[in-house]
Parts: structure tokens; sequence; C-alpha cells
């Protein structure tokens, strides 16, 4: 089937991984307990972009540039923890210049938009993410599949 072997087994393994605790389950009920069902929805729809953005670049053989060069490997750390810095420093001076109760009331109201790029960027700037998805999805694709990179697209 398509170069993929065990097919089953990916299925199962991957939901495991999917309901396992973590920091993207951590956004997903963060964002679900703040905004309901849309924003938990938004959250895990951008965090499913963000492991997109792994299995393509598994599939190009991006994956395993991180893996082999210590300097790819940092520069996408750093730019991850960047970009986790921003979020933070963004939510800590909307809330000192939030004083009065109506500015709170506006403080709140996050656009799912942004919740969903939220998620896609913290998941898709995670190189312990990348390093997964190059150790997993590997194991699914069978050695004499003539088109590899599809292989592991399909199992994605």
């Amino acid at each position: 089937m398509l170069g993929i072997h065990d097919f089953w087994i990916f299925v199962i393994s991957g939901l495991l991984l999917n309901i396992a605790p973590g920091p993207d389950i951590a956004y997903i009920v963060g964002r679900s307990v703040q905004m309901g069902w849309r924003g938990g929805a938004a959250a895990a729809l951008g965090i499913s972009g963000g492991c997109l953005v792994h299995v393509f670049g598994c599939a190009i053989g991006l994956s395993a540039l991180l893996a082999a060069s210590s300097a790819a490997f940092t520069l996408v750390k750093w730019a991850g923890a960047a970009y986790l810095c921003y979020v933070g420093v963004t939510m800590l001076l909307s809330r000192a210049s939030a004083r009065t109760e109506d500015a709170a009331v506006e403080r709140g109201a996050v656009s799912l938009s942004k919740v969903f790029w939220q998620g896609a960027l913290t998941n898709a700037l995670n190189p312990k993410v990348a390093l997964f998805f190059l150790a997993f999805l590997p194991q699914f694709v069978a050695a004499e599949a003539p088109h590899k990179g599809f292989a592991f697209l399909c199992s994605a």
C-alpha cells in the first residue's frame, strides 16, 4: 500500500502519541479553558499544521539535516526559543497595559486565527518534534518502495 508497511500499527501508535500529555496538549487545554471548544479546536488544528511542516520536512530530508548538523539544530532551537519569548513578553506587556475592566475584557478576545498560528508556529519551531518524526516515521516506509518520499508523506 503505497510503500507503507504495518499501517495499523502506525495508526494505533500515532493515536497513542497524540493523546499523550505534553506541551501541545497543555496548549490545547489552555486555549479550550480560555476560549471554549472553538479555541481548543483552533489550537489543535494549528498544532496539526505544525506537524505537517515536520512531515514535509522529513519527506524532503530536512529533518535528517537537523539531525546531522548541530548548527542547523541550534538555529531552529534558538528560533523556537525566540518565538516563545516573544509570545511571553507580549502576554506580559498586554497584562501590564490593561488597567480597566473593559480593557481586560478586550484583552481576553483573541482571534481564532491567532490561536491557530500560535499553535502551528510553536510546533513547527520545535526541533525535538522534527527529530521525533525522523526517528518514528521511517519505520513504516518499506525499504523497497520506489518513491520513498511519497510513501513518507502518505504515512503521515
